[in-house]
């Protein structure tokens, strides 16, 4: 370990001796991959050096120590989902390819899953995906697209054998959102922007160069990137008091109210809580691709996030109330977010929903961690074309 220490602090030392972190992004996040200090536990030459991944906290904290400021990718989707879908079933050609532009976020991705009649039933996808020579000729519809106005990239699931089973007809590919038969339209949402998109295909064509995974294992590749998501959105392992919880704690010093006072500190108790959970369960990730616990950090953090939110307005009074502007925007992962505790209230209705609802992770922990009896599913072996649908 001491060895895989001094490795780690010598290529820190040559990436803030030869490049300027507060300079080009693009430059040094660049060379941050080739010195294997993107995510230290992949493989050489892709972005790591084949490390434990706890080693990757004493590159952030040693970069974050030298300028808070430093450049960074706000591609979530590729870090938290694409990078590991790479790592665990992409070629060694797409793993060149993909993992530096996506590091250094010069290419964005987006994540191409839901439809307007296949949410939670994610299996039961209608989009299309018919083989023609060396491509995959591509037609349906997505919703519920995170950033797909700006990304580059879209990790799809499409149906390429209807006479299967439905979980077993998928097959995972990687879209170029600037083909022609790609149209992005934007949600607009309760905060008046329009992060989200529905996508419309229509023959829109796909290299078989880039399929991710083999023809027909679509729903395995798929679970790798939604254990992964759930661990972005809710399994972030922050410092004590922040996050959210910082968010109430600043409210209430500035209008502390007796009648408040216990819900507070049940909140900051609940917030440790799991912070400390998450803490845990990142033994776990390290490990490996992540399992169940990922889908009980999400449905605390969505719940916990909604609760907090709603106690700082309490505090606020009328003033909670005053909204500056429901003014329609695509916003960009890159700006800052936003400190406004009346617009995180409103943007954070939506964590009980995206990831997979809080109803998908109760019956993921029921049926994987606690062992109950899974929901009766009549159509588990019906071939997808004989499913009767809506």
């Amino acid at each position: 370990m001491d060895d895989a220490l001094a490795l780690v602090d010598e290529r820190l030392e040559r990436l803030l001796a030869e490049h300027d972190p507060e300079g080009d992004r693009f430059e040094f996040m660049g060379a941050q991959f080739d010195l294997g200090l993107a995510w230290v536990w992949f493989p050489e030459g892709h972005g790591g050096l084949g490390l434990p991944p706890h080693l990757q906290r004493r590159v952030d904290e040693r970069l974050d120590a030298v300028t808070p400021h430093r450049p960074r990718s706000y591609d979530i989707l590729g870090h938290g989902m694409g990078a590991p879908v790479l790592l665990a079933h992409g070629t060694e050609e797409q793993k060149r390819r993909y993992l530096r532009p996506m590091f250094t976020g010069e290419e964005i991705w987006c994540q191409l899953f839901s439809e307007p009649g296949a949410g939670s039933d994610l299996a039961g996808l209608a989009t299309r995906a018919v083989r023609d020579g060396d491509e995959w000729v591509v037609n349906g519809q997505k919703v519920w697209t995170t950033v797909a106005h700006l990304a580059r990239w879209g990790m799809l699931v499409a149906r390429t054998d209807p006479e299967l089973p439905k979980h077993r007809g998928l097959t995972y590919f990687l879209l170029d959102m600037q083909d022609p038969g790609v149209e992005v339209r934007p949600l607009r949402q309760i905060t008046g922007e329009a992060e989200f998109n529905e996508v419309y295909l229509t023959d829109a064509r796909i290299p078989d160069a880039n399929r991710i995974g083999e023809v027909g294992e679509g729903w395995r590749v798929a679970m790798t990137t939604l254990m992964n998501e759930r661990v972005a959105i809710g399994g972030t392992v922050t410092e004590r008091g922040e996050g959210s919880i910082a968010d109430l704690v600043e409210v209430w010093r500035r209008r502390p109210d007796p009648l408040h006072r216990d819900r507070v500190l049940r909140l900051w108790v609940d917030a440790e809580v799991a912070r400390l959970t998450n803490l845990r369960a990142q033994e776990n990730r390290d490990a490996g691709t992540p399992g169940p616990e990922g889908s009980t950090g999400k449905l605390v953090y969505a719940e916990l996030n909604q609760r907090i939110y709603e106690e700082a307005l309490a505090l606020l009074g009328p003033e909670g109330m005053l909204y500056d502007s429901y003014e329609f925007r695509q916003p960009d992962p890159e700006e800052p977010p936003s400190t406004d505790l009346r617009r995180r209230f409103l943007r954070v209705r939506a964590n009980s929903i995206e990831g997979g609802t809080s109803e998908i992770m109760r019956n993921i922990i029921g049926e994987r961690v606690l062992g109950l009896p899974g929901e009766p599913r009549v159509d588990k072996d019906v071939p997808w074309s004989q499913i009767r649908r809506g």
